[in-house]
């Protein structure tokens, strides 16, 4: 029983840390040809994160206030705040579906991310990806199970107006530092 509830937590850690990415088959795709086209695919095989260069100083700020935005509102459990941090046209999850699953996160554990080596690796005027080293801590609250995952994320943001948002997440686990336990 305590395997399944432990199997529980992490497949709910992977798929909120994935931002819900639940995806029809042209989102499958889309996602596919920008993993071939090596928009994303080098931050997830472990290859060495290189700082974009192009990034303009104001737009480097606003990009990385954003991303810590996402970050603080998830910790919080604030869910509004977090929901404000999305696009509400998202290329990479279903923004309503997303919103029941943090919902239901955030009812059901107390879970935190912490991000390091936050860099921003690729950016144009109207998308930036933003690459850190992310370990989620989760405590089930009904069971009193521990869980931690590590891995890297690469968070994919859109300008809409003149904020930055978050329209997909590519997230990939490092195993050999996730834990489960009570």
């Amino acid at each position: 029983m305590m395997l399944k509830k432990s199997i529980l937590a992490v497949l709910t850690l992977l798929v909120l840390t994935a931002c819900s990415n639940k995806e029809d088959d042209a989102t499958v795709k889309e996602r596919e040809k920008v993993i071939e086209d090596g928009t994303v695919g080098y931050e997830m095989m472990g290859g060495e994160v290189q700082k974009a260069t192009n990034v303009p100083a104001n737009e480097e700020k606003a990009i990385l206030a954003a991303f810590n935005e996402y970050i603080a509102a998830f910790n919080d459990k604030d869910i509004n705040r977090y929901l404000n941090t999305l696009s509400k046209t998202p290329k990479g999850f279903n923004y309503d579906e997303d919103k029941e699953l943090v919902e239901e996160v955030f009812d059901q554990s107390d879970t935190k991310r912490d991000v390091s080596n936050v860099t921003i690796a690729k950016y144009d005027n109207q998308e930036a990806q933003v690459f850190a080293n992310m370990t989620t801590h989760s405590l089930q609250l009904k069971t009193n199970v521990e869980h931690e995952s590590a891995g890297r994320q690469v968070t994919v943001f859109v300008k809409e107006g003149e904020k930055w948002k978050v329209t997909s997440v590519f997230y990939i686990s490092d195993d050999s530092k996730s834990s489960t336990g009570n």
